[in-house]
């Protein structure tokens, strides 16, 4: 099972591997609170269009399709998570944003979809 979380909300031990899927660090947040197994920055949107979707949710449906088209040249990256979902049961992608038409939603969609756009 995959799910996805606040970097905000408590660690529980439902969790699992927790993997940051966020290009900056959390502010705020230490290491030790943040509790996270693994931090996949290369797996976040690039600058230019996490810049460009700046949580406007009119543009939600565009960012999932421009996102979608970074994540293929990315596959080994995403197997990364799958690999883990096999081997701990259970995955969660931390991210730190407030809107929840998020890149963590974005990739959790476009993995249950087995990578199709």
């Amino acid at each position: 099972m995959i799910k996805i979380k606040n970097v905000h909300l408590p660690k529980e031990a439902e969790d699992g591997f927790r993997i940051l899927v966020d290009r900056l660090w959390p502010r705020g947040i230490t290491k030790q609170k943040a509790s996270i197994d693994l931090w996949l920055k290369d797996l976040a949107p690039s600058d230019k269009l996490r810049k460009w979707y700046s949580h406007d949710e009119s543009k939600w449906n565009e960012f999932k399709i421009r996102y979608y088209k970074e994540l293929q040249t990315k596959q080994s990256i995403v197997d990364t998570i799958i690999a883990e979902e096999k081997k701990n049961k259970t995955v969660t992608l931390v991210f730190s944003s407030k809107s929840p038409l998020n890149n963590a939603q974005a990739l959790l969609e476009y993995i249950q979809k087995g990578g199709q756009t």
